[in-house]
């Protein structure tokens, strides 16, 4: 589908692409607030371009996951990653302190969508179909930028929380993050408290991914482990089962003998999603 006009105003600069036997990638600089961000823009070579995605980062100062970009180049999919800002080649500052606060994830999910309008601008995915991916934190970020750009296809997200990000502070501290066969419900490590759990107002917006999703109309797919010691999974299921239930079209994909990071084991389940979903 062709993109908006107003894409030919977004600055990009690319550098010569470097070539691999089934894909090129080429090195992208975009704006975003008042920084640049750099990052790659992986094609295939060997197949015609099915659809284009971003993949956004989890916590942590993440610079651009290749590996990941070349997975989706592989199945038909050009795929862009980034340096999150103040990582790698990326300017801006990286905020370690208060990577979760309402306006960092704000600000995060501004550099998404600028990554999102570079990957439309661009004149080799400017007619594909395009979408917001990526994992952990990056389930209160994405939902956030797909309602700020406003023109996009679909989003996928891998251990993506759909709860506050209190809600999911509770559960991490009560289970230390650990993955486990038989991790705790949401009830259980709330009801393990002892003391009331007050959001701090220096950060701001208490982010709930719910909000942004009751506003979206685009076909979702979020990717748990049962195992999951970091996200609770069974409120994010819940909180999604209530959008399904308001006729969303959004979908989860359960596996029960996987944790957090199950990129590994489920790319293929996205990839054969994301085509099915834009052919």
């Amino acid at each position: 589908m062709m993109k908006k006009l107003l894409l030919a105003a977004v600055m990009l600069f690319f550098s010569a692409p470097i070539y691999a036997d089934d894909y090129l990638i080429e090195e992208i600089t975009f704006p975003s607030h008042d920084i640049q961000l750099s990052g790659s823009l992986v094609l295939p070579t060997d197949k015609p371009i099915k659809a284009a995605v971003v993949f956004v980062h989890g916590s942590g100062k993440q610079t651009r996951s290749l590996h990941w970009a070349k997975r989706f180049a592989d199945t038909g999919i050009a795929a862009l990653v980034y340096d999150k800002r103040g990582a790698g080649k990326s300017g801006g500052f990286y905020e370690s302190n208060q990577s979760v606060s309402g306006p960092n994830i704000a600000l995060l999910a501004d550099d998404a969508a600028a990554a999102l309008k570079a990957v439309q601008a661009h004149p080799k995915t400017n007619t594909a179909p395009t979408g917001l991916t990526g994992i952990s934190q990056a389930g209160w970020i994405v939902p956030i930028a797909a309602e700020k750009a406003g023109d996009v296809d679909f989003m996928v997200l891998w251990s993506g929380p759909v709860c506050k990000v209190s809600e999911e502070d509770i559960y991490s501290k009560y289970t230390r993050d650990l993955d486990s066969k038989r991790v705790p419900s949401y009830a259980e490590a709330l009801n393990a408290r002892t003391s009331e759990y007050i959001w701090p107002d220096f950060l701001g917006t208490d982010s709930n991914p719910s909000d942004n999703l009751a506003h979206l109309n685009i076909p979702g797919l979020w990717v748990f482990g049962e195992q999951d010691g970091s996200v609770p999974i069974d409120l994010s299921v819940s909180r999604l089962k209530k959008l399904i239930h308001t006729g969303k079209p959004y979908e989860y994909a359960l596996f029960s003998n996987l944790g957090h990071n199950n990129m590994t084991e489920t790319f293929n389940t996205v990839t054969d999603w994301i085509i099915r979903k834009t052919q």
